[in-house]
């Protein structure tokens, strides 16, 4: 197994970026306030590393298609991630109604379940599979699992520090700006590989 420490990097960076104003952020927050941060982020990062699996498993079939074919989804994808980060909109507040859950197991199982089903098809699963599909496999799930569990830990240890400083916006067109630039690459790859 080797580890790519720019492919590490690359998707570290491009999943942090997504992941910031996603709403398992929030969601993450929500349940830090009512719940042990330390148990909420155990579920949290397990249901990520679950999601990263399925993904580099996907991107890694991907990456069995012909070279072109490959490029030309990896554009599509990273430009369909940047319009979704571009386009704006979307309601940032998570819905706080609910019931106090304590406990270890109970609270770790609430945080899975609410961020694994929440992330089926999400931005971060599809870059995901898109860089393992070009990059190593290895490289990508850590960079990858690295960025969604210190999203979750960020947004559980100073969330409401940047909900209320950093406005999300700048974030996801920071993001998105990146996206595109990546899917601009790609596009250009088919021509000049």
């Amino acid at each position: 197994m080797h580890l790519d420490p720019l492919a590490i990097l690359t998707a570290f960076g491009l999943i942090f970026l997504a992941e910031l104003p996603d709403k398992t952020m929030f969601a993450s927050l929500a349940m830090g306030t009512r719940m042990r941060p330390l148990y909420v982020w155990f579920g949290t990062s397990t249901a990520f590393v679950v999601h990263v699996a399925i993904a580099v498993g996907a991107g890694s079939l991907i990456g069995l298609l012909p070279d072109w074919t490959v490029k030309t989804v990896s554009a599509a994808l990273f430009a369909f991630g940047a319009f979704l980060l571009l386009r704006g909109g979307g309601d940032d507040d998570e819905d706080s109604a609910g019931r106090t859950v304590t406990g270890f197991r109970p609270v770790c199982t609430t945080a899975f379940m609410a961020v694994f089903i929440s992330e089926w098809g999400d931005l971060t699963q599809i870059t995901t599979a898109n860089l393992a599909a070009t990059n190593g496999i290895a490289s990508v799930a850590v960079g990858s699992a690295a960025a969604l569990m210190s999203v979750s830990a960020l947004a559980l240890l100073a969330g409401r520090f940047i909900a209320k400083r950093v406005p999300l916006k700048t974030v996801q067109r920071i993001g998105g700006l990146c996206m595109l630039g990546l899917a601009v690459w790609s596009v250009a790859e088919i021509f000049t590989g």
